[in-house]
């Protein structure tokens, strides 16, 4: 069962981070995709920075769409270079 929920939390998170960031997503599948890899790169992050969301799963979603956006970010960086 933590699979679903880790599925399911790289797709929110993929969705919003495609929301913020003003693109158009990337299917469900890149969704879930720039969710997980986002959700690595955040939780990298957080730890590194020593901030903690309180756990659960709306902490997962908010440390996943903060890394998600971050992915973003560079990789739209790295693309115009």
């Amino acid at each position: 069962m933590p699979f679903i929920w880790f599925i399911v939390v790289g797709l929110v998170a993929g969705w919003l981070a495609g929301k913020l960031m003003k693109g158009g997503g990337y299917g469900v599948v890149g969704d879930i995709v720039v969710g997980i890899l986002g959700a690595l790169l955040g939780g990298w992050l957080f730890s590194t920075l020593g901030v903690s969301t309180g756990g659960g799963l709306a902490g997962a979603i908010v440390v996943a769409t903060v890394g998600a956006v971050v992915l973003i970010f560079l990789l739209r960086l790295i693309k115009r270079a």
